[in-house]
């Protein structure tokens, strides 16, 4: 298919053009573009979630198998809509629209599905999907006869070589919510999962992921690294928590915290390294990997912000008895991640709903908590939808106020003194991080 096809089906297009017209004229050609077939490509693909259809779902010829006639593994999902619909980032008929792609995504007949698109032939999103997570692969773009082969080939260079590893910046601008405990046990229980995981001690002035794992401090390794745009992390830098179970052994690698960040003043940071270079350093890294994790300072310094910068996603742990946790949620949601969207200008890092970690909660106390999520929502409302952020089931239909809260469990905080996740010996911690790693991350 020639360039001047694409072309010419947007020019072609009415400018009212409806769902089933966008279909005809444009659709098929955007498949093609992306290197999917006739054969390739099946309309109207029944997600097996009721009696939901996606518009198209995509997956190119596996051997002998041909989508087509199994209709089974799609690979890329995409829902249109008509040129009434307006998907500019931030209306409602755009939020809605991503809302219903990442649920076909997550869908039974679509636990194979890698990307999704959604397009109405004016703008055009890419959505990647690691797992459970469903996060801007793109900016929503603006399509134009000019520039609609020059987007499409990016979308199939992205399509045609997924990233390995999901990046998560685990982060909240107040101390004493978890971020470490959360970090160590997510991935010992995900390497329990048969995950392969790295783990990085972004928090220079507590360093507690790496002595929790019993990892020496680094002098100059990371640091040097980052300091040197042509330098690469190499396995000096890179470390290993070993643990064998039932004559198995897990592995952890993590990057130790290195001494020098704590030793260098704020400004020193910014005039000797660049905000966007941990992403970097991290790119090579992401095909050897399931899962990186980043345990981050809990400020909004050069160090925390690189982490979220380098982050595919946020995990914000909260506590449901500590206002200012929940406060500095909400910050972080609604001011510091826009920040480095905006500096990025590639859709991400995105903020996953929050959780509400290690307590217990009795029910007067979950109401209050619940009062008080309800007034942080209620500020913000007019300049930012904090509502999916804390209440991620909360529809106009279902005033559902359930928050995804991890126990807890004494164990779970002793641990570190053994230097050994408590994943790795108890199951009721296991199983309390396991429902976490569901919640968020495994499929």
């Amino acid at each position: 298919m020639s360039d001047q096809d694409l072309k010419q089906a947007l020019l072609h297009l009415p400018e009212n053009a409806s769902e089933a017209i966008v279909n005809s004229v444009f659709i098929s050609k955007l498949l093609l573009a992306l290197g999917f077939k006739q054969a390739d490509q099946i309309p109207e693909f029944p997600t097996g979630q009721g009696s939901q259809a996606v518009d198209y779902a995509a997956r190119k010829r596996i051997e002998d198998d041909t989508f087509i006639q199994t209709q089974t593994n799609p690979y890329l999902l995409i829902e249109v809509k008509g040129r009434d619909i307006n998907l500019c980032e931030g209306s409602p008929q755009y939020g809605r629209t991503v809302k219903q792609l990442k649920n076909y995504c997550l869908a039974p007949n679509c636990k194979t599905v890698n990307w999704g698109i959604i397009t109405n032939s004016q703008h055009i999103q890419l959505f990647r999907k690691h797992g459970k997570v469903v996060y801007p692969a793109t900016l929503c773009l603006k399509l134009t006869p000019d520039n609609v082969t020059e987007i499409l080939l990016k979308i199939r260079q992205k399509i045609e070589a997924p990233t390995k590893a999901l990046t998560v910046a685990i982060y909240n601008n107040k101390g004493g919510v978890g971020k470490t405990t959360t970090t160590a046990n997510l991935a010992a229980v995900l390497t329990l999962c048969g995950k392969k995981v790295l783990v990085i001690d972004f928090d220079p002035n507590q360093q507690d992921l790496t002595h929790s794992l019993g990892v020496e401090v680094g002098e100059q390794g990371f640091y040097a690294c980052m300091e040197n745009k042509r330098a690469n992390i190499d396995d000096q830098v890179i470390q290993h928590h070993k643990v064998s179970l039932k004559n198995k052994r897990f592995v952890i690698d993590i990057i130790p915290s290195d001494q020098t960040f704590a030793d260098k003043s704020e400004n020193e940071l910014r005039q000797e390294l660049k905000i966007f270079r941990l992403r970097q350093i991290l790119e090579p890294l992401k095909s050897r990997y399931d899962y990186i994790l980043i345990d981050s300072s809990p400020n909004w310094r050069f160090v925390s912000t690189s982490a979220i910068y380098a982050a595919d996603v946020v995990l914000i742990p909260t506590k449901h008895n500590n206002i200012f946790s929940l406060k500095n949620a909400a910050i972080a949601i609604q001011k510091y991640i826009p920040e480095v969207q905006e500096y990025r200008k590639d859709g991400g890092p995105v903020a996953l709903p929050i959780f509400l970690n290690g307590e217990n909660i009795t029910d007067f106390q979950r109401t209050a908590a619940h009062k008080a999520i309800d007034k942080i929502i209620l500020q913000a409302k007019r300049e930012f939808n904090l509502l999916p952020y804390f209440y991620p089931r909360f529809t106009d239909a279902k005033k559902d106020r359930y928050i995804f809260d991890l126990p807890s469990y004494a164990r779970i905080a002793n641990a570190a003194f053994e230097q050994i996740p408590a994943v790795y010996k108890n199951k009721t911690a296991r199983d309390y991080y396991l429902n976490l790693a569901k919640e968020y991350f495994l499929q």
